[in-house]
């Protein structure tokens, strides 16, 4: 039997025959390997954070590492004792978040947006330490959505007050708590992708659900615009689904701070020498 492993992200799919069959990232404290495992329904374990053992795991010429369900094992989810427990990311803490919080606060003068900033920090740290930032590439785990949105939002802590343009830090900070919100209903707080994803998408989600509470707290609508225009920019190019490009020093502050978090992350979640599609390289580590 292999090492035991511990899942880092999981993907359903199905195959063209129509048998399903699910894409596994794991790691162990020697690597960090994909494997494909066919015929395990969406159903079946394993869920990410549990642990696995394969009594064999073929390689093909290409060097992609497959098994069948009936040569997987899954476990338990380990105690925090178990060696391979903090492996998986975890979601940062309340006093973290709130520290970050403060301190970009006190980054504020105009203080509608502020409160505005302030009132919807403490409402979405529950629901987003729930939830996955995707099913894989970056933060796919669970409460990855706070802490890809942490990691913006404590860059912009650090980049803000080197920067000499006009700029003004509340649409940024706003843009970037709510630029990935769409994703709560976009995807289970298991990963899996819901219809929503190809209904409407999570752009579209946020921006909405943005633009409809900025309405609510009495934003002027031209104020409201500049930070909608953050969010619905923040992927940067047309071709990665972004509707529009980033127009607004703001906006093009938040395309880049989604960029650093979600692509360091991509980097560090994926094993050495790993082609990463996403990232169209492969992974080189020390």
């Amino acid at each position: 039997m292999t090492s035991e492993y511990i899942v880092l992200s999981r993907t359903n799919n199905v195959a063209k025959n129509g048998a399903p069959y699910i894409s596994l990232k794991l790691a162990n404290l020697q690597e960090t390997i994909s494997v494909t495992v066919w015929d395990v329904p969406a159903t079946m374990p394993p869920h990410v954070g549990q642990l696995i053992k394969f009594f064999n795991i073929a390689i093909d010429s290409a060097g992609r590492k497959s098994a069948k369900a009936q040569e997987m094992v899954p476990g338990d989810m380990p105690f925090e004792s178990h060696p391979l427990y903090n492996l998986i990311p975890r979601p940062v803490t309340r006093d973290k978040w709130d520290a970050c919080i403060s301190n970009l606060a006190s980054m504020c003068s105009d203080s509608q947006l502020k409160d505005f900033f302030c009132r919807y920090a403490d409402m979405l740290f529950e629901p987003y330490s729930k939830w996955p930032a995707a099913t894989s590439v970056h933060h796919a785990f669970h409460g990855g959505l706070l802490n890809h949105t942490y990691q913006m939002l404590h860059l912009l802590e650090g980049v803000y007050p080197t920067l000499c343009y006009k700029i003004k830090p509340e649409r940024c900070m706003i843009a970037i708590l709510f630029h990935d919100y769409g994703k709560i209903y976009e995807y289970t707080k298991e990963g899996e992708p819901t219809e929503n994803m190809f209904l409407m998408g999570h752009i579209y989600i946020s921006a909405h659900k943005l633009h409809g509470e900025l309405e609510k707290a009495g934003i002027e609508d031209e104020e409201a615009k500049r930070i909608v225009h953050c969010v619905l920019a923040h992927h940067g190019q047309l071709e990665y689904g972004s509707p529009v490009v980033p127009c607004s020093q703001e906006a093009t502050i938040v395309n880049l701070l989604d960029l650093m978090s979600a692509r360091t992350d991509t980097i560090d979640s994926n094993g050495n020498m790993e082609k990463v599609f996403a990232l169209n390289t492969t992974i080189v580590k020390d």
